[in-house]
């Protein structure tokens, strides 16, 4: 049997990256997933891939998570259809520099910047919590996983925006994770905190070419294992907390960076 048989879980910014290695894993552990982003054409293109494999437990569906009245309706056709929601992923993010390089230091970054990397980030979580609470309290619980980062838990001096908006998940998360308990909904709140880890996302800040090359050299020389990580290191994380095996799990921030916060990887002298 699968980890996840016969649970229903939505992903949100599963076209790419972490999201859809999130995806594919809760498919192959038996889930059905509803599988959203605001790339239709990536997010096609990744349902018709799984399609072999997974038939009818894998479809696409555009959300764009600034957006309440979507959430409404994702969420309502996820209950027509297959009856039931048990897990939702807050996955979709962005970094602020996604169309090319904009100054997200706290003196220099404009209003207007600072204030759509929170609208994806802070406002697309709150609303996944709202409406997944709602529809997950419906069938006796459920899990809710949000996406924070490294980034939320230590200042980033050239990327404000994200940092503050991944330190809003993370607290907003253990909100989410008592509200429920108080209210006995039987739902788990929990964040993860990747980092370093090898998406899309990095392309806009590691280059091409040369520089490329020496960029990740350079990343790579600041993690204590000494590599990126993959989206399915991730993947697997999102799992076990989607999963009945974190039943007595909730509020809690899974660390996913190679070492990176467990503090500086400095050689110890050698021993004669």
């Amino acid at each position: 049997m699968g980890r996840l048989d016969g649970k229903i879980a939505l992903v949100t910014g599963a076209a790419q990256g972490i999201g859809s290695a999130i995806a594919e894993v809760f498919l192959r552990e038996g889930a059905s997933v509803v599988v959203t982003d605001i790339q239709d054409e990536a997010g096609k293109a990744f349902v018709a891939q799984q399609a072999e494999h997974f038939a009818e437990r894998c479809v696409y569906r555009h959300l764009d998570v600034r957006r309440e009245d979507e959430w409404q309706s994702v969420v309502q056709e996820i209950e027509s259809r297959f009856g039931a929601l048990h897990i939702v992923v807050n996955n979709a993010g962005i970094t602020g520099f996604q169309d090319g390089f904009v100054l997200h230091d706290p003196e220099n970054a404009t209003l207007h910047d600072w204030q759509a990397v929170h609208a994806v980030n802070l406002d697309g979580v709150f609303l996944g919590c709202k409406y997944g609470i709602q529809a997950l309290k419906k069938v006796g619980g459920g899990s809710i996983i949000n996406i924070s980062s490294r980034s939320g838990v230590v200042g980033i001096p050239r990327a404000a925006g994200y940092a503050s908006s991944k330190a809003a998940v993370r607290n907003h998360t253990k909100s989410v994770a008592l509200y429920c308990a108080e209210m006995h909904y039987n739902i788990r709140c929990n964040s993860i905190h990747p980092a370093a880890i090898f998406t899309p996302m990095w392309d806009a800040m590691l280059g091409t070419g040369d520089d490329r090359a020496k960029a990740i050299q350079g990343v790579e020389a600041g993690i204590p294992l000494g590599k990126f990580g993959v989206p399915a290191d991730v993947a697997y994380a999102a799992l076990y907390l989607a999963s009945d095996e974190s039943k007595y799990v909730t509020g809690i921030e899974l660390t996913i960076d190679g070492g990176i916060l467990a503090g500086a990887s400095t050689p110890s002298p050698k021993q004669d």
